[in-house]
């Protein structure tokens, strides 16, 4: 995407990075290590660290204690800063200016030709041509945060951090999000970082993820690692309450089902325990493996956000 000489190496090493307010510690002495290219998702609980890290990651606040490098740099370093675009919680734009008018304002603050941001360009690709000459008073949460993600690329940056980008988007516009998500990453070259609460967009649109729990890493990978071998049986049964002790620990109710961790060799042993125990079952199926549940595993079921 961009004329920079991307240096070796990953985009972020954080080591030892803590950050505390008063008593209270966001992060607690997190190591991480971001690899370059691709996508990238920080998932946590409410309260894990993710926004700190964020903002700590583009200069806003300052670490209590560790270290943060940024492609190839530290944090505040100019040449690093400038190579990265951001777009941290919904963004905000003086309410007359209409959506052109914005892009053309920010790509001057950058040193930026209407011709070398590519203004129309990124228009399009966030999908808000049409909208491109309404004033930003009247947008939506969803239309924001399109703008706000064009405004994160206008630098031609070679990372960029996207605090749910699809936040007060409809299912047609998280579709089109992930599409441009992905695309930014294998034909731009760009490194994108995420943080977003939809578990099942992030299964489907990051190579990698980390999940943060209390200020620390709980568990790092690539997607397709975590989710390797969790497979889960799932059952429409009843009596319910019969089958979770029947089942055991990894057994646990999702709706009006049951879903239980289990090798596929251990099938008929679950299915004849709940027969023999009068168990009445009206569908078992295989459910395939989804970051949910290691989500679920690592932080111990607290919410996402």
């Amino acid at each position: 995407m961009t004329d920079h000489a991307a240096p070796a190496g990953p985009v972020i090493e954080v080591s030892g990075l803590s950050k505390a307010y008063g008593t209270v510690k966001a992060l607690d002495g997190l190591d991480l290590s971001i690899p370059r290219g691709g996508v990238y998702g920080v998932l946590g609980p409410n309260g894990a660290g993710k926004s700190t890290l964020f903002r700590i990651l583009l200069g806003l606040i300052r670490p209590t204690s560790g270290r943060v490098g940024i492609l190839g740099g530290e944090v505040g370093d100019v040449a690093a800063m400038r190579r990265t675009g951001s777009m941290i919680e919904t963004p905000r734009y003086p309410p007359f200016l209409t959506a052109r008018q914005v892009l053309t304002w920010l790509a001057r603050s950058h040193g930026l030709s209407r011709a070398e941001a590519r203004i129309d360009a990124w228009l399009e690709r966030v999908g808000m041509t049409a909208a491109a000459d309404r004033r930003v008073r009247g947008f939506s949460v969803g239309m924001m945060q399109r703008l706000g993600v064009a405004a994160a690329l206008i630098s031609k940056p070679d990372l960029v951090v996207l605090d749910e980008p699809t936040s007060g988007m409809d299912p047609p516009g998280i579709q089109e999000m992930r599409a441009l998500i992905r695309s930014l990453a294998d034909d731009d070259g760009v490194t994108v970082i995420l943080a977003s609460h939809q578990l099942a967009e992030v299964q489907r649109v990051c190579d990698r993820v980390a999940i943060l729990d209390r200020g620390r890493l709980a568990r790092e990978g690539r997607v397709s690692d975590l989710t390797a071998g969790r497979a889960r049986l799932r059952f429409e049964l009843t009596p319910i309450a019969a089958a979770l002790d029947l089942l055991g620990p990894t057994a646990r109710l999702e709706g009006d089902a049951v879903l239980v961790e289990a090798r596929r060799e251990e099938a008929p042993t679950l299915i004849r325990r709940l027969v023999e125990a009068d168990v009445e079952i009206t569908e078992a199926r295989w459910q395939g493996a989804d970051l949910e549940s290691v989500f679920m595993t690592e932080t111990g079921g607290r919410d996402v956000r």
